[in-house]
């Protein structure tokens, strides 16, 4: 009598995928590894090889085998921020077909949790970490790169197993400015991020810049520091009208600022843009169906983290990384329009 053993379909091996793709074994692990440089025709034959067996490669036997756990460690600020998700997308779909997987933590914005963080990961024995943004001194990342490979968003670093990928947020905001200088706006409110974030400095600064190329006088009371949240935007906007500050344009230093900011007004019965103009920073999904939809800078935020995720591959390999920052976009929309004397 045959037994469920006697019938059951053969193994689906490596060798398996291999024979019947027409390349070699060492052609399949390295397509799998992410490390083949093979024509298109020989990786479209694997891969479609590996969907119709469902190949499942033993993830346990090539950790144990290579001295590899084939996950990488991503320490973001808020997993659940629109402006992080889209970077952790970007990863997600760079390791996609790669035998590599993510696990994400978050840092909050807080030295001593990020440090904590760290010490999870490498607790973890992950391959290698991509962080972005966040705390960390310079120096404490070219010191966990002695250990792992480390690529780091939101500054410039070089380094031993170490790559890094920045913006010119300083250029971005000049721009965002500029446009409503160039639209007869003389009064522009700024809703800044915290005071020690590097990325809210430069965007200030940038601020600061487009009114000195334009030879307009700053208003301090017209700048307002807040969170990089909603709830700030929000609270920005009152603390500006209860100022009594003129002011016919705001720009936030990020979208999620940008839609507290177009709340605040609509509930103080003012329109945009017919009363005040209102510029955001980043170009979030959404921020193409707020209504009105909103002018801001568009930051390649999935595109960044995508490239982090192929710099971190090329370190586990170990090659060299360098990435070249992709450029910020001014997105023009409905919410700014020229100023009305």
């Amino acid at each position: 009598m045959l037994t469920d053993a006697d019938t059951a379909a053969p193994a689906v091996t490596l060798e398996l995928i291999a024979r019947e793709a027409g390349v070699s074994p060492s052609t399949v692990s390295r397509i799998l590894n992410g490390t083949a440089k093979v024509s298109a025709d020989k990786r479209l034959a694997v891969e479609q090889t590996i969907a119709r067996f469902n190949f499942q490669p033993n993830a346990m036997a090539r950790s144990l085998a290579k001295g590899q756990t084939y996950t990488i460690g991503v320490l973001t600020q808020f997993i659940e921020s629109p402006f992080y998700g889209e970077a952790l997308r970007g990863i997600e779909d760079a390791l996609r077909r790669t035998p590599y997987s993510p696990l994400f933590v978050s840092g909050h914005w807080n030295l001593a949790e990020e440090e904590a963080k760290m010490r999870l990961l490498q607790g973890r024995r992950v391959d290698g970490v991509i962080v972005l943004t966040g705390r960390l001194g310079d120096e404490q990342l070219l010191d966990y790169a002695q250990r792992l490979p480390i690529v780091v968003t939101g500054r410039q670093l070089s380094g031993p197993r170490l790559a890094s990928v920045d913006v010119d947020d300083f250029e971005g905001a000049r721009e965002a400015t500029r446009h409503l200088i160039e639209l007869g706006h003389t009064r522009i409110a700024f809703i800044s991020g915290p005071a020690d974030h590097p990325d809210a400095n430069e965007r200030l600064r940038g601020y600061r810049q487009a009114h000195a190329d334009a030879g307009l006088a700053l208003v301090p009371e017209l700048v307002v520091p807040a969170d990089f949240m909603e709830t700030g935007g929000m609270l920005a906007i009152g603390q500006l009208l209860e100022s009594r500050q003129n002011f016919t344009a705001v720009f936030a230093a990020n979208d999620q600022m940008a839609y507290g900011a177009r709340l605040a007004l609509y509930r103080r019965n003012l329109r945009v843009p017919d009363d005040i103009s209102l510029v955001g920073y980043d170009d979030l999904p959404n921020s193409t169906y707020l209504m009105p939809p909103l002018t801001t800078v568009r930051q390649p935020v999935y595109e960044i983290g995508r490239l982090a995720a192929q710099a971190m591959l090329k370190l586990i390999a170990g090659e060299s990384a360098e990435i070249a920052a992709p450029p910020l976009e001014l997105v023009v929309r409905e919410s700014t329009r020229r100023v009305r004397h």
